[in-house]
C-alpha cells in the first residue's frame, strides 16, 4: 500500500482520480484514455466535474465514470479521490491546484501550471508540506528524440552553441476544434477562455511546448527582454464575436548567459521556425528532428505508456504525463515532468509579459 497525503491508499492499489474540467482536452484526451481496459489495474476515474449545467454528467455516462459534480468543492467533498487531473481553464489552475492540495490530493496539471512565478512557487512549498507529489505537463523530455538532441549537443555535434529559437501560433485552431461545433454539452464547447486574461494566449497554451523542450535540451535562462501585446481583438464563433483581452503577440528575447541567446514567440498567427525548434551553433544547426538536414536517429514510438489503444487516441502526451503520476504515486518512481521545471518556464512567461510593460529586462530567479 502507498501513502498519500497521510492517507492510505486503496489495498488494490489503484489510484482514485478525479478529472477537473470536461472541456476540449478532456474530451478528447484524457477520459478516452484513462478509461481503456489496459490501465485499469492501476488507475480509475472515479469523478468528473465542470461548471457547465450537464457537462459532467453527460461525460460521467459517456465514460461510465461514477461520480459527477458541477463544483470542484463537491468534488472534494465526496472524497472519492486520491489525485486530479486539473483540465479547466488555465487562469483556474492555480486556485484548484490550491484546493486540491490542500485536500491531500496529488496533482496532474495540464499546461500551463500556473500564470506566475509566485503561484508556482506557492503550489510546490504546499505540496512539499502535505506530501503530495505534483507532475506539471508538458513533459517533452520524456521523448527520445529531445533526449538524443541534448546528448548530441553536450557531444558537441553542432560545435558551440549560438542561438535558438521556438514558438507557436493561434491561428484559428481552438474555434476549428471538433467539439466546437456540435449541438450537445460535449460537443458545442466555447474557446473564448483562450483569448482572455487570465490563463489566456498562446504563450500558456501553445508555446509552452517549445519552451519546455529548449530549456530541458539547454538548461535554465537567465535573463528575458519582451514586446507583447493584443494584435486581434475580437474574434469569432458560431456567428458570436469574442472580445479578446490577452496578449496574442509575445516575443521573448532570452540570455542563457556567456553570450547564448534565444528567441522565443507566441503570436496570434504565422509561423518562423521548421520542425518548431531551432538550435544553432559554430559547426551546424538541428531543427526539429535533423540534424544538418539528416534525420536524427531516435525511436518513432516515443512514450513509455502510449502503447496498444493509446496511439491513435488524441493528447497521447498528456495521458503519458498522468501515467507519470500514477507512477509516482504506485510505485513512488519520480517523474523528469517536475513542478520545478513547469515553474521555470512560467517565470519566463511572466517575466516577459513584465518586461513588455516596463520596457526593462528582467533577471530570473528560478532554476530545476
Amino acid at each position: 500500500m502507498k501513502h498519500r497525503g497521510g492517507n492510505i491508499l486503496a489495498t488494490n492499489n489503484i489510484v482514485r482520480i478525479g478529472v477537473i474540467g470536461v472541456g476540449s482536452i478532456s474530451v478528447r484526451g484524457i477520459l478516452p484514455h484513462l478509461t481503456q481496459d489496459d490501465v485499469q489495474d492501476r488507475l480509475q476515474v472515479t469523478a468528473v466535474c465542470d461548471p457547465v449545467p450537464g457537462r459532467a454528467q453527460a461525460a460521467a455516462e459517456k465514460f461510465n465514470v461514477p461520480h459527477a459534480y458541477q463544483t470542484f468543492e463537491e468534488l472534494l467533498a465526496d472524497g472519492h479521490v486520491d489525485a486530479v487531473s486539473i483540465a479547466s481553464p488555465i487562469g483556474l489552475h492555480y486556485e484548484q491546484g490550491k484546493l486540491a492540495i490542500e485536500h491531500g490530493l496529488h496533482a496532474h496539471f495540464n499546461k500551463t501550471m500556473t500564470t506566475t512565478v509566485d503561484e508556482a512557487d506557492d503550489l510546490i512549498e504546499s505540496a512539499a508540506q502535505k506530501g503530495v507529489q505534483l507532475v506539471a505537463s508538458p513533459g517533452q523530455m520524456l521523448r527520445p528524440i529531445h533526449q538524443e538532441i541534448k546528448r548530441l549537443i553536450e557531444d558537441g555535434a553542432i560545435g558551440t552553441l549560438t542561438w535558438a529559437a521556438t514558438g507557436s501560433s493561434f491561428g484559428r485552431y481552438h474555434e476549428s476544434e471538433s467539439v466546437r461545433q456540435g449541438d450537445d454539452v460535449l460537443s458545442n464547447i466555447n474557446p473564448a477562455w483562450y483569448f482572455r486574461k487570465p490563463g489566456g494566449g498562446p504563450l500558456y497554451d501553445m508555446t509552452v511546448y517549445g519552451l519546455h523542450t529548449m530549456t530541458g535540451i539547454l538548461g535554465p535562462v537567465k535573463r528575458v527582454t519582451a514586446f507583447s501585446g493584443v494584435r486581434v481583438k475580437e474574434r469569432e464563433f458560431r456567428g458570436e464575436m469574442l472580445a479578446c483581452d490577452m496578449d496574442d503577440n509575445t516575443f521573448i528575447l532570452l540570455d542563457f548567459g556567456e553570450a547564448f541567446f534565444g528567441f522565443i514567440y507566441g503570436a496570434a498567427a504565422g509561423h518562423a521556425i521548421r520542425g518548431g525548434l531551432a538550435i544553432n551553433g559554430t559547426a551546424g544547426s538541428i531543427e526539429g528532428s535533423t540534424i544538418n538536414g539528416n534525420p536524427i536517429d531516435a525511436p518513432k514510438r516515443e512514450l513509455p505508456h502510449v502503447v496498444g489503444p493509446h496511439r491513435s487516441i488524441q493528447e497521447a502526451h498528456v495521458f503519458e504525463d498522468i501515467m507519470q503520476l500514477v507512477d509516482w504515486i504506485r510505485e513512488d518512481k519520480p517523474s523528469i515532468v517536475t513542478a520545478e521545471h513547469a515553474r521555470h518556464v512560467i517565470e519566463i512567461f511572466d517575466a516577459g509579459y513584465q518586461s513588455a510593460q516596463t520596457g526593462q529586462a528582467q533577471t530570473l530567479r528560478t532554476t530545476f
